[in-house]
């Protein structure tokens, strides 16, 4: 694309950099609506809707293996991220190391 420049007047040439600008500053934001709909046609194909896909993304996240047991019940763990179990705290508080509390 080849514009010859030199033969815009100056208010052309204002304008043309004012549209440019604005061109700049929106180009993410269409591409991010372009593959939105690309990506909202493509999940239709299969009978879901965009929103009903990452709703399950989310929801169907990736668990965390148990890095941490409680001492005299083996059902309470706890991955190490996140907030602290009462039983974790309590176990802290009673004297225990978190390296105590370790899986092995």
């Amino acid at each position: 694309m080849d514009i010859d420049l030199s033969e815009l007047s100056l208010a052309e040439l204002k304008s043309l950099h004012t549209k440019v600008g604005r061109a700049i500053e929106t180009f993410e934001e269409r591409r991010r609506k372009e593959a939105f709909a690309a990506a909202e046609a493509t999940v239709r194909e299969f009978g879901f809707s965009l929103n009903e896909v990452v709703d399950h993304a989310k929801k169907s996240g990736v668990s965390r293996p148990a890095k941490y047991r409680h001492p005299e019940n083996p059902d309470l763990t706890w991955s190490g991220r996140g907030r602290q179990p009462q039983w974790f705290k309590d176990a802290i508080d009673g004297g225990a190391s978190a390296d105590d509390l370790l899986i092995a």
